[in-house]
């Protein structure tokens, strides 16, 4: 509960909307929802709207966009956060007692393996 309260309000909705998504889906697995719900936990909530719409802008518009943005006040700080979250949001879902498996779930939400889940994490990811 703690990483949940720590956690940006917006990330806070997004984890809800991805067990709701899952949870639509069919998935029932304790492991894989609470993943959905923690998995951005360490970006924090220091991380806001207009870093968020700038890595999202660098992420289509390619390295110059990120580049310039990171050159600005916190930027390159919560940018640091937003690239290295899923590693760092598996490590603090450990450290909070989490099981291995919802810790190796969040830490594959960007590059999914072959499994069913963590496919199913990342489409209700995107999704939401």
């Amino acid at each position: 509960m703690q990483l949940f309260d720590a956690m940006h309000r917006a990330d806070q909705r997004h984890g809800l909307d991805v067990v709701r998504s899952l949870r639509a889906s069919g998935a029932e697995d304790p492991d894989l929802l609470l993943a959905g719900l923690l998995h951005d936990c360490a970006k924090g909530s220091d991380v806001g709207l207009r870093h968020r719409v700038a890595w999202s802008l660098s992420e289509r518009y390619g390295p110059r966009v990120r580049g310039a943005a990171a050159r600005l006040p916190g930027f390159g700080e919560a940018f640091e956060r937003i690239e290295l979250h899923a590693e760092r949001s598996a490590d603090m879902a450990l450290a909070a007692g989490c099981s291995q498996r919802t810790a190796e779930l969040i830490r594959h939400q960007d590059q999914p393996t072959d499994d069913q889940q963590t496919q199913a994490l990342r489409l209700a990811d995107m999704a939401n």
